[in-house]
């Protein structure tokens, strides 16, 4: 009675094999995804792991801890070559591993949304005078907008300087040319 009850569970010898020869697959081909969390990576590799080991799969921690950093994305290079070259991943467990790489994603978020900010910061407002129907008004706008519509207005405000207060040459500019005979 216990030997059904154990084959319904877990099912046949052929079928303990067919499933771990398909998590191992799994296991080969794990990648992380991109805009993944090392939290939501680490889930899915724990949960694969722990199917591994009850299907008989023994993982040394050098070997588990070598599979995340194969794993990891490109944005994470620069984080595996620093582990890689100062970490001893033999003794390192997967929970402590897991944490460091933990970490360092909250510092690269704050990071980030450091730099968010600055770029808000830095955001000019410019007084810009737009003439609508003979009469000047005064906008507010952002440094967001384009550097030729910036350059435009200062060219159409230039234009309207009289010549004379500008230059002193008005007389020159606006008197007839001299008639060559």
């Amino acid at each position: 009675m216990l030997d059904t009850l154990q084959v319904t569970h877990e099912g046949t010898s052929d079928v303990k094999r067919s499933r771990k020869h398909t998590l191992i697959r799994e296991y080969e081909l794990l990648r992380m995804n991109n805009g993944e969390s090392i939290s939501d990576f680490q889930k899915r590799f724990t949960h694969l792991i722990n199917h591994l080991v009850d299907l008989g799969r023994k993982f040394e921690k050098e070997e588990l801890n070598l599979k995340v950093l194969q794993c990891l994305d490109r944005s994470w290079q620069a984080k595996v070559t620093t582990i890689e070259e100062s970490k001893d991943l033999t003794s390192l467990t997967l929970a402590a591993f897991f944490g460091n790489l933990r970490e360092h994603e909250q510092k690269l978020h704050i990071f980030e949304e450091n730099e968010q900010k600055e770029k808000k910061a830095k955001g000019v407002s410019l007084k810009a005078l737009k003439s609508t129907k003979g009469k000047e008004v005064c906008e507010e706008s952002s440094s967001e907008d384009s550097e030729a519509e910036n350059f435009n207005l200062l060219v159409k405000k230039f234009r309207k300087f009289p010549p004379k207060a500008s230059f002193g040459f008005g007389s020159l500019l606006h008197s007839n040319p001299p008639k060559v005979c």
